[in-house]
This record gives C-alpha cells, sequence and structure tokens, in this order.
C-alpha cells in the first residue's frame, strides 16, 4: 500500500508509539496522517518526541502525549508543543527514557510489569498513581536497610510507527543498529511501517542481514515512501536536513506560519529538495 493507505489504518483516538529523530523518524507517514485529517491521537514519544510528534500537534491531531521530552534537537524546543501545552489542549503524562524502554521491555515479555530502581526519589513517582513502589521481595532476612523498589505496568501501544530501510518479499523489515525498534515492534499490538524499498528473498537467510531485522510476525503493514525519515535522516542512506528543520521550527513558531509549512510541504507527499537528493 502507500502511505496515506497506511496513515488510514489509524482510527481517530488510537494510541500511537512514536520513535525519537535519531531513530528512523516516520516523517511520511505523519504527514499523511494530518492529511487523513486524524484526530485525538494518544501518542507515545519512544521515549523522547520530535519533528512528527510536534507536526501532528500542531494539526489538532492529538489529545495526550507521554513522553520524556520533546525536543527538535538543535533547532530547539518544538514550538507547536509547547504552544499546544500553554493553551491547555493538551494532556502530558510525564515519564523518564529508562521507564519507557522498561515498560516496553516488559509487554514484550509477555509480564504484567517489570522493576526499575532509577527514578526513585524523584518527584515523578508521586504523579504516576499507576506506578507502584514494594519492598524488594528478595531482600535478605534481618536487612536493617529498607530495599524499595519500582514497579511500572507493561505498555503494548495499539500502534507503533517507524521507517526503516528495506523490506522484503516476506514482510520482514531491516532496521540495522536500531535495535529498539525491535522491542518497540514486539511490545506493540501493530506495527506500521514505510520503507524506502522492497527487495527480493528473505533476509532472515542473510547472516549479514538477519541480526538487524525484525520478522514479519512483528509488522502488520508496509509501505513503500521513498525518503519517507525526511527531514529525518536515515542510517547511511540520507543525511539530517538541518536546513528543512531549522525553516519549520522558525514558522510553526506561529498558527499562520504552520499553516504555510503545512500547505507548502504537508498537503500533498514531498520530497526533499535537490540539494538532499544531490547528496544521496
Amino acid at each position: 500500500m502507500d502511505v496515506d493507505a497506511l496513515a488510514a489504518l489509524v482510527p481517530d483516538g488510537a494510541q500511537l508509539a512514536l520513535v525519537p529523530d535519531n531513530s528512523l523518524s516516520p516523517g511520511a507517514f505523519a504527514r499523511a496522517l494530518v492529511r487523513r485529517g486524524v484526530r485525538d491521537l494518544r501518542l507515545v514519544g519512544v521515549p523522547v518526541a520530535g519533528y512528527a510528534t510536534d507536526l501532528l500537534i500542531g494539526a489538532g491531531c492529538v489529545a495526550e502525549l507521554e513522553t520524556s521530552a520533546v525536543t527538535l534537537g538543535e533547532a530547539g524546543m518544538a514550538p507547536r508543543f509547547a504552544a499546544a501545552l500553554a493553551a491547555g489542549r493538551l494532556r502530558v503524562v510525564d515519564t523518564t527514557c529508562p521507564a519507557m524502554h522498561t515498560r516496553l521491555q516488559a509487554a514484550e515479555k509477555g509480564v504484567p510489569f517489570m522493576p526499575l530502581r532509577g527514578v526513585l526519589g524523584s518527584d515523578l513517582v508521586a504523579h504516576r498513581p499507576d506506578w507502584k513502589v514494594i519492598d524488594n521481595p528478595f531482600q535478605p532476612r534481618g536487612a536493617e536497610a529498607a530495599d524499595p523498589i519500582l514497579l511500572l505496568p507493561a505498555l503494548s501501544p495499539e500502534f507503533a510507527a517507524f521507517h526503516a530501510a528495506m523490506a522484503d518479499e516476506e514482510g520482514n523489515v531491516w532496521v540495522g543498529r536500531r535495535r529498539e525498534l525491535a522491542t518497540l515492534a514486539h511490545a506493540a499490538q501493530r506495527s506500521l511501517v514505510t520503507v524506502e524499498r522492497r527487495v527480493p528473498g528473505n533476509m532472515l537467510e542473510d547472516e549479514r542481514l538477519a541480526p538487524g531485522v525484525i520478522a514479519a510476525v512483528y509488522v502488520s503493514a508496509i509501505a513503500v515512501a521513498r525518503h519517507g525519515a525526511w527531514p529525518i535522516g536515515l542510517l547511511d542512506e540520507y543525511g539530517y536536513d538541518a536546513a528543512h528543520i531549522d525553516l519549520y521550527a522558525k514558522l510553526a513558531r506561529s498558527e499562520p506560519g504552520f499553516a504555510e509549512y503545512c500547505a507548502r510541504f504537508v498537503a500533498a507527499p514531498t520530497e526533499p529538495p535537490a540539494t538532499i537528493l544531490a547528496a544521496e
């Protein structure tokens, strides 16, 4: 299917996990969601959020966001996220990077929770009633000091989306060294993946490629979207378009500027500028 058909699989009000800008971000998919006019998404930034999340928030697609941070990196803070938060249009659930990964690992393993120690002592625990602090049940008998441990509930997002370099005829997807995406795909109920290209054969049978493959059993649907990560970079396929992200950050500071950005770059599928294509 194409990327717009892939975006049509996500209903209003769905819980959708998105990866950060340094981990195969699905830019084309996010723009397709805006074109589809999806509403009331409950986004999960795994573990932080970036361009795709800010774009969806600015387009009015998001009701709730759980993440540990939202940033455009060197381009500064995420302007549409900041505006929506200040206006009270967005519910934000705070977490930490280790907590997010731990919850996904619990879902991946099929257990209801997993322990974590590092968050203890922060005020975040007081604002997360779904997180439970217990005494370590394996503490040696007679120990004088208390040994609290934090239990985090498993997180199995309804949908996860990311962009990858390639998929094969069997539906396996290659993500290279970004193995955290395998954990996300294992934990999610459905994984929607855009790829640069389809390749023949079965990558799981190739000793060189297999370590970077997410098996087809964890992939619900695939769309070919050339330059589908742009303006974010993709592995060694093409680089990060800093000029475009700077332009987005500048325009998205205001509602009219964001509307101009969407008219220029979102209303129809968009190829990267010639400078990016030439560099590739």
